[in-house]
């Protein structure tokens, strides 16, 4: 477990060139445990809209969860751990609030063409980001900052066949149209990036990273779990809204990061 300092040199200058850093190993074999029987729990629940969560399936191999807070402390603690949010708010720049949460677990489409997908050594599903370089991002003391910053944990091992996270590495600091990136590196799948990670490790990223989930070719099943932060002052992505009751539940520490409280008090710290 690493501590709570800040991500170091080498990571700093990593997450600056390629838009992302991967903190291996950093949630422990009890984490990893309950995140994943909370995720399960869920995927078997046939009341989750009363829970305030939502779920979009994609088929009986897709699933994707938000809003998750509210529905088990184990989800609630990763949304708010402590070896993460000092990272998110150094590389966005000052104190966060909480934008997002979203879990995924799936397996290989049964539908897709295994020769297919053997064509290309990736197969992103749907390269995206959430905001770019130039409005969503800045410069400060030489370091770059992005104010839209995800972290992925990874709760299953992700081999390069288990549908590893893609990015198109150094898209974070670019102007181009988001297509005329997309196209390049599908024409060039040397400018893509698959993320291999073990259960535990946690990947971080400015949502100005192009970004895609990427189809599984193992038999494996693929479990992650998402948090988005912002400053305090951006709103929360719509459905992810966290209730006033359960936010006067929480400990006095963590409430400005669940609820967005501090709102427009906000002063860059990095």
């Amino acid at each position: 477990m690493r501590n709570t300092t800040g991500l170091t040199p080498a990571q700093r200058l990593h997450f600056d060139i390629y838009g992302f850093v991967l903190l291996e190993n950093l949630l422990n074999n009890d984490e990893i445990d309950r995140m994943k029987s909370a995720l399960y729990r869920m995927k078997a629940d046939a009341a989750l809209e009363a829970k305030r969560v939502y779920a979009r399936w994609g088929g009986e191999h897709y699933v994707l969860f938000g809003n998750l807070v509210e529905y088990d402390p184990a989800l609630l603690a990763y949304a708010a751990h402590p070896q993460l949010v000092p990272l998110v708010e150094e590389v966005v720049g000052g104190a966060v609030r909480l934008e997002e949460t979203e879990a995924i677990i799936n397996r290989r489409n049964p539908e897709t063409d295994m020769g297919e997908l053997h064509k290309r050594r990736y197969n992103p599903t749907g390269f995206h980001r959430g905001t770019q370089h130039g409005w969503g991002t800045y410069m400060e003391q030489n370091k770059f900052h992005c104010i839209f910053v995800k972290t992925l944990a990874y709760l299953t091992d992700v081999g390069p066949d288990d549908g590893g996270t893609c990015v198109i590495p150094g898209s974070h600091r670019l102007t181009w149209p988001q297509s005329e990136m997309i196209e390049a590196a599908l024409a060039d799948d040397k400018l893509i990036y698959q993320v291999e990670a073990s259960a535990g490790s946690v990947l971080l990223f400015a949502e100005a990273l192009i970004h895609s989930t990427t189809a599984i070719r193992s038999d494996k099943e693929r479990v992650i779990l998402i948090s988005g932060y912002t400053p305090p002052m951006v709103r929360e992505w719509p459905g992810n809204e966290v209730s006033p009751e359960f936010v006067k539940t929480l400990p006095e520490e963590i409430r400005p990061l669940i609820s967005g409280s501090d709102s427009w008090h906000w002063k860059r710290r990095y």
